[in-house]
C-alpha cells in the first residue's frame, strides 16, 4: 500500500488517507507494518513470508526515508525496538513509524542539546511487538516514562502506547510534501516543543504506568 500519509501533498487532501492506518489495524488478525527504512522493509517482508496464518500490510511512504543507523531486520522483527538510545536514563520517549521516525530522531538529539535525554523508538508492526514477551515490551517501552507518539495518522489506537500524540485529526493539504508535514507539525522543532509540553504537564501529575492495566477483553473462541 503507498499513499500512506500527508506526504503526498500535490494530490490534493483526499488523497491522503489519514484513517488508513487505524481502519488497518483495526482488523482482527492482520499485521500493518509501517517500515522507516530498508531494513525495516526487509523485515516486513520476512514477517509476510513467515506468518502464513496472518494477512499482512505493508504501508509504504512516498517521501524520502534516511536509513536509521541502529535499524536491523533482526530487531525489527520484533515489531518495536530502540533506534536511538539516551544518553542517560530516558526522561521522556518518542515512538514513531514510516517518514516520521527522521524527524523524532532530530527532534531527539536536539532535546538532548537542551538536556532532555531521550529515547528514540521505531514501532514498524504494533501486532508483532504486541506479541513478544512483556519482559521485552517493557524494556522498549516502561509505560511509566512519558511517552510522544509521532505518526501523520489518526491518533485512535495510539493511547496504548503513548500519554501525548503528535497526529492528524483532519485531512491534509494540497501542496509540496515537505510543506504539508511541517505545516501540520511533523517537524523536529515541532516535536521538540511538544515534548517539553508534554513533560511540563507531568511535573504536577503522576505519570501513568500504560502497562499496568487490566485484562478486560472478551475470551477468544
Amino acid at each position: 500500500m503507498t499513499h500512506d500519509s500527508i506526504g503526498l501533498g500535490e494530490d490534493g487532501p483526499t488523497h491522503q488517507p489519514i484513517e488508513t492506518l487505524e481502519s488497518l489495524r483495526c482488523m482482527p488478525n492482520i499485521n500493518v507494518c509501517r517500515p522507516a527504512d530498508g531494513n525495516e522493509m526487509a523485515a516486513c517482508y520476512e514477517m509476510a513470508l513467515q506468518d502464513v496464518h496472518t494477512p499482512t500490510v505493508i504501508c509504504c511512504s512516498r517521501s524520502t526515508v534516511i536509513s536509521l543507523e541502529n535499524s536491523t531486520r533482526e530487531k525489527a522483527l520484533r515489531g518495536a525496538y530502540t533506534c536511538l538510545e539516551a544518553s542517560s536514563p530516558p526522561a521522556l520517549i518518542l515512538i514513531s513509524t514510516g517518514s516520521e521516525v527522521g524527524f523524532c530522531i532530530d527532534a531527539a538529539k536536539g532535546l538532548a542539546g537542551d538536556g532532555i535525554a531521550t529515547r528514540v523508538v521505531s514501532i514498524p508492526c504494533q501486532e508483532v511487538f504486541l506479541k513478544q514477551d512483556k519482559e521485552y515490551q517493557i524494556s522498549v517501552l516502561p509505560g511509566d516514562i512519558p511517552t510522544l507518539s509521532v505518526e501523520a495518522s489518526s491518533p485512535h489506537g495510539w493511547h496504548k502506547f503513548s500519554h501525548g500524540q503528535v497526529a492528524m485529526e483532519s485531512f491534509g493539504k494540497s501542496g509540496n510534501g515537505k510543506k504539508v508535514f511541517e505545516y501540520f507539525g511533523f517537524s523536529a522543532s515541532n516535536i521538540v516543543e511538544k515534548s517539553k509540553q508534554l513533560l511540563e504537564f507531568y511535573k504536577e501529575t503522576p505519570v501513568p504506568n500504560l502497562n499496568h492495566r487490566p485484562n478486560v477483553y472478551s475470551v477468544q473462541h
